[in-house]
């Protein structure tokens, strides 16, 4: 599993911040929790329960105490304040650090960022984007595609297809997230969403060909950079004495960080179109969700029938 942290600097792009601290490498600064503070005790000078790992936001009712404190109570409760190693401070609402407070941080290697959002917007927005770049993380070999809308994850032994069956959806208007290796983060205790390394993104490897960019070669509507994993369809070569699920009554799952996901099990053997049928099985999966199970409404059919030819008797 990796270990989660995020940088500062990643952080500044993901939600365009302003650095009031250019000289610093962002880079270097290392967010560990989800969680933020409003400091405004702490610039009060109380201290106990502080959560100094937090990012420290900096709002309306901060910025309107400290503009009221005089210059030498500002040095002290500045200082007292940015002594501790806290990954970064972020003015919102277009407000700017005056130069006391940005003094002080550069002497205690505190990255100052800004922006023009409401405090209360901008703090969801960071809680959602931390929670989702710290969120534990496990990388899988497979292929995922969004089809439909469904995250249908494809998992198997190396050259059984999985490329060449994402390579199909592709062409058939799907849009592919990563092939190869699927990074996936737990988001919570129901939502898993898939990603592609940077490296590889946007790439799929087919064996005797070689390496095509999707993006180039099929357009922008035709990749996607994250999606929620819904499905997983593991593809095994076919065994004539194996014994396959034929109706669906009962629903297979598979884990991921404590989390369970549909996964089917799909023989391949020659003639079989796996594009054909990782549609169907998308659809298939997304009227379940809705309320219709198309194996429970046949099991009903055969009991009614059955008990109509029992009444005839």
């Amino acid at each position: 599993m990796i270990k989660s942290s995020v940088s500062v600097a990643k952080i500044a792009e993901l939600l365009d911040l302003k650095n009031f601290t250019s000289d610093m490498n962002l880079k270097k600064c290392k967010i560990t929790t989800s969680d933020v503070n409003r400091p405004a005790l702490q610039l009060a000078g109380y201290f106990e329960h502080f959560e100094e790992k937090r990012v420290q936001i900096i709002g309306n009712v901060e910025y309107a105490y400290i503009r009221q404190m005089r210059e030498e109570k500002k040095k002290i409760r500045y200082g007292a304040f940015l002594k501790f190693e806290m990954p970064c401070v972020i003015f919102c609402r277009d407000l700017e650090p005056d130069p006391i407070f940005l003094a002080e941080a550069i002497e205690n290697g505190v990255p100052v960022l800004g922006t023009g959002r409401q405090t209360s917007e901008f703090m969801a927005e960071l809680i959602y984007t931390l929670g989702e770049q710290l969120a534990p993380c496990i990388t899988i070999h497979g292929v995922l595609v969004d089809v439909y809308g469904e995250g249908l994850m494809i998992t198997g032994d190396s050259g059984i297809g999985k490329s060449e069956a994402a390579l199909e959806l592709i062409r058939r208007g799907h849009r592919l997230v990563t092939d190869d290796v699927v990074e996936i983060r737990k988001i919570n205790e129901h939502t898993l969403i898939g990603t592609s390394p940077d490296v590889t993104r946007h790439f799929i490897e087919l064996r005797g060909i070689g390496i095509i960019d999707v993006k180039t070669l099929y357009g922008v509507e035709c990749v996607k950079e994250k999606q929620q994993i819904d499905l997983v369809i593991k593809l095994e070569d076919w065994q004539k004495d194996a014994d396959y699920d034929r109706l669906g009554l009962e629903e297979e799952y598979i884990e991921y960080l404590g989390n369970k996901v549909v996964c089917h099990s799909l023989p391949i053997r020659p003639g079989r179109n796996l594009a054909v049928i990782c549609e169907t099985a998308a659809v298939n999966h997304r009227q379940k969700k809705m309320g219709y199970n198309a194996a429970q409404e046949l099991y009903r059919r055969v009991q009614a029938n059955m008990t109509r030819n029992s009444d005839d008797e």
